[in-house]
């Protein structure tokens, strides 16, 4: 990667014009975070300049990304290297995204950018440092602070940053620096000017980031949590236990900020941790002392999916999401006695998301007694062992009806109709229970004499 940006960097000089690594691509160097296939670079070359400057060097691809943006992705095989042109930004108040005009000058580039950490520059020729905002300082201190000495003017220009700034501490567990973070409650309602796609993916960013439970914590108690999820805020103070005295684990907000951050660093997981509870405080009940979250988890799957619809998830994504949220009690209700049918039925019900429904009920164990978890782990690996089992299982023999359509119209001398379809599914149902094998056609065809004398 290294060679082609010194390439590239030559042939810039050459034609008069500036070649510079930005941005992230400095940040995570300078903190040592490993090579990246991805690099940015920053020019004072035009659009057009740009793709011709490059041509030498023969990119398997060269992509304009969006022209008002001066972006030129150059791919060399597995690299991706994106040039941009100086931007020097004027902002329209009403506007839901920063209106952008080409630059001249590295400095006016560095200076329109979000946080002093990512306002860096490295000359590729001759590895120096362009640090105009103390960012390296930052860097070092673990400090995301806005640039400039005006961080409200940083969060107006572009409110999405607003959840950057927390993004960035929960990827690199850093802390926003006072003023910032002031200025991000001051400016809390600005998320509203966002479009709800830029807040989901900077969500999802956040969610899968290696502090998940930090990002959130901050986009609650900062106020940003009201203009993107604002059911979350809901959850906190909601005691798990009758008494108010109760330990600040049996709180369900804190609980959820402990399954996320122990659920795996995927979309799925992360979004059924983060929404598994989210209707715990509007079901919540106490009977005999006791307290009671009754259906909490079908509540829970329809609220889910209004909140992933309003962040304009995708319906595949959706589905996923509130069947976990819907299923999770089920596999928490797991135990060793129960039948390989009822464990089939899981199976059945919750289709390719099994594994992060497992992986939900392993993060749910937030109990602080060793003994307690200890038990919970076991139960869930014992849980995992018997789906692998039965789906080896279903592999060699699969589970089907043992009188198909064909063997059940012979049977009763009757054509084919909707009468078929409930002793179809009754059969196979009995097969997945253990109630009956896939080989006893007679015990099915017997069965299913049964069911045509109910109908009649």
């Amino acid at each position: 990667m290294l060679d082609i940006i010194m390439m590239l960097a030559e042939l810039f000089q050459a034609q008069q014009k500036q070649l510079y690594i930005v941005g992230g691509t400095v940040r995570d160097v300078l903190l040592h975070r490993g090579q990246s296939s991805d690099a940015d670079l920053a020019t004072d070359a035009r659009p057009e300049e740009i793709k011709r400057l490059v041509a030498p060097t023969h990119p398997t691809a060269v992509v304009l990304i969006g022209e008002r943006f001066g972006t030129v992705r150059l791919l060399y095989d597995e690299h991706i290297i994106e040039i941009t042109t100086y931007r020097s930004e004027q902002y329209n108040p009403e506007s839901r995204k920063p209106e952008v005009c080409f630059g001249n000058s590295l400095r006016d580039d560095l200076g329109r950018r979000d946080f002093t950490i990512n306002a860096l520059a490295r000359d590729p020729l001759d590895g120096s440092l362009i640090d105009l905002f103390h960012g390296q300082q930052d860097l070092e201190a673990h400090l995301i602070r806005a640039v400039g000495d005006e961080p409200d003017k940083r969060f107006d220009e572009d409110p999405l940053r607003l959840l950057r700034a927390v993004r960035f501490a929960a990827q690199l567990d850093f802390t926003i620096e006072p003023e910032t973070c002031a200025a991000l409650a001051r400016q809390a309602t600005k998320l509203q000017k966002i479009s709800r796609e830029r807040i989901r993916d900077e969500m999802n960013k956040l969610l899968l980031s290696p502090n998940p439970g930090k990002g959130i914590d901050l986009l609650v108690e900062l106020g940003l949590m009201e203009y993107i999820i604002p059911e979350v805020m809901e959850l906190r103070g909601v005691s798990q236990r009758p008494k108010p005295t109760a330990p600040a684990s049996k709180d369900v907000y804190a609980h959820v900020l402990r399954v996320v951050e122990r659920s795996s660093a995927r979309p799925v997981a992360r979004w059924g941790a983060l929404l598994h509870d989210i209707a715990k405080p509007r079901t919540k009940s106490v009977i005999d002392n006791k307290v009671h979250f009754l259906g909490h988890e079908d509540v829970g799957s329809y609220m889910a999916r209004d909140i992933l619809k309003n962040l304009h998830f995708d319906r595949d994504f959706i589905q996923r999401v509130s069947l976990i949220v819907r299923l999770h009690m089920r596999a928490n209700a797991y135990a060793a006695d129960w039948t390989d049918g009822a464990v089939r039925r899981l199976m059945l019900d919750s289709g390719d998301i099994l594994p992060d429904l497992l992986d939900l009920s392993r993060a749910d164990i937030t109990s602080y007694r060793a003994d307690k978890i200890s038990r919970a782990i076991a139960r869930v690996t014992e849980l995992a062992e018997r789906c692998q089992q039965l789906k080896e299982e279903a592999e060699r023999v699969p589970l089907k009806s043992p009188l198909d359509g064909n063997e059940l119209m012979e049977l009763f001398g009757r054509g084919p109709g909707p009468w078929l379809r409930p002793i179809k599914d009754r059969l196979l149902s009995m097969v997945i229970d253990g109630e009956l094998t896939t080989d006893d056609k007679e015990g099915a065809a017997e069965i299913a004499r049964e069911l045509m004398k109910q109908e009649e």
